[in-house]
């Protein structure tokens, strides 16, 4: 039982830093802030919480468990509030650029 243990808690480590490589490779491609902001967000922090499963299932029994399981709650609740942040800011930044939206949802409204 130890060793599938070990070997599920190598694969999600394996498997969460090539996630989290990937989101990597993507902030620097990416061209614009908007989609960097994805590539930040969404597979950095399930890359993480991977390698925190993981380093969770090999060092099972130890006290550090609950800082690593604190580590992944934090970033749970504030990976969006920053990803928030940043988007407004990129938005107000880059408006002059009209064909970067299709649709704009933070306009106001035409008045007749």
């Amino acid at each position: 039982m130890s060793t599938v243990l070990n070997v599920i808690g190598a694969t999600l480590m394996l498997c969460g830093s090539l996630l989290a490589l990937t989101a990597a490779i993507a902030i620097v491609r990416f061209p614009d802030t908007l989609r960097r902001m994805h590539a930040a967000t969404k597979p950095q922090v399930v890359g993480l919480i991977m390698v925190l499963a993981g380093a969770v299932l090999e060092l099972r029994g130890n006290v550090d468990i609950w800082m690593l399981i604190l580590v992944g709650i934090f970033t749970l609740f504030t990976a969006p509030v920053i990803a928030h942040s940043v988007g407004r800011v990129a938005y107000r930044e880059q408006r002059d650029q009209d064909g970067l939206l299709m649709i704009n949802e933070l306009e106001p409204p035409e008045r007749p």
